[in-house]
């Protein structure tokens, strides 16, 4: 993407530790009410068929539990949404897993199961999101990281121009077991989902004008205003959108900037319908 962007958000979905919904979360966003840390709980995907439900794993199920709410609250059909899905490890559980499996010596108990096999793609919740839902359209799978929220919203706007219609996000989080967990510490499940649209006559709250800068130019990743928020948007890489909601939260224009990479950083000005 180049030069100045504007695009408005037509819809969002939340789930993360103490953050039940996007519509629970909104006056702990804007101050109104005390953030308190509870482990998260992920509603169960009911697009997906019972014996879907048991085989997939927290990665898939608050990824498509954040993308359902986006859509819902969007008015949106899932199924005409070209998406982008990020992630800064995919699913944990089932990596570790699948190191478990491989450290056996060569026999029966070294053979992956078909289902840790295709769970273990990064991708994964992209593909039981796209058949739940008969989309045919477009889906992009990032990983960057700690800045995998920043660079997977840089992917989907930059798809906007060309589609003419919206596109869905979703950032999502899963901490792995140890051993893995203390080398990347991740406290628990997030997930985020937007409905994003090229800027028009679309009727959305808020309107974002993105651009994408150096990140020295940028200057530092906007911070959340409560400690606690603060705490949690260091910890877990979907939780840098943090910022980005609290300003939504607040409806107050404001200069968000959110890392894409280690070299460059999405600056977004937000701006609020009357």
């Amino acid at each position: 993407m180049s030069g100045v962007m504007e695009l408005d958000v037509l819809g969002i979905g939340l789930v993360g530790p103490g953050l039940t919904s996007w519509d629970e979360a909104q006056p702990v966003l804007r101050g109104d009410a005390p953030y308190v840390p509870a482990p998260t709980a992920v509603p169960p995907p009911l697009r997906l068929p019972a014996a879907e439900r048991r085989r997939a794993g927290a990665a898939v199920k608050v990824a498509l539990c954040v993308a359902d709410a986006a859509c819902i609250a969007a008015g949106s059909d899932p199924a005409g949404l070209a998406t982008v899905f990020t992630s800064s490890g995919g699913d944990g559980a089932n990596c570790h897993a699948l190191c478990e499996t491989l450290a056996h010596p060569p026999g029966p108990e070294r053979m992956v199961s078909p289902t840790r096999f295709t769970n273990s793609v990064h991708n994964a919740a992209a593909g039981y999101w796209h058949i739940a839902v008969g989309s045919r359209h477009a889906s992009t799978s990032v990983c960057a990281h700690d800045d995998s929220f920043g660079a997977g919203l840089v992917a989907a706007i930059s798809q906007l121009p060309g589609l003419g219609a919206p596109v869905l996000l979703v950032s999502s989080e899963t901490p792995y077991p140890e051993p893995l967990h203390a080398t990347r510490p991740l406290p628990d499940v997030m997930g985020i989902g937007l409905v994003l649209v090229a800027a028009g006559d679309t009727g959305a709250p808020v309107r974002l004008k993105a651009r994408l800068l150096p990140g020295a130019q940028a200057g530092p990743a906007t911070r959340c205003h409560d400690a606690a928020l603060e705490a949690l948007r260091v910890s877990l890489p979907s939780a840098r959108a943090l910022p980005l909601l609290e300003a939504i939260a607040r409806r107050r224009p404001a200069r968000v900037v959110l890392p894409g990479s280690p070299q460059l950083a999405l600056e977004l000005h937000l701006e609020f319908a009357p």
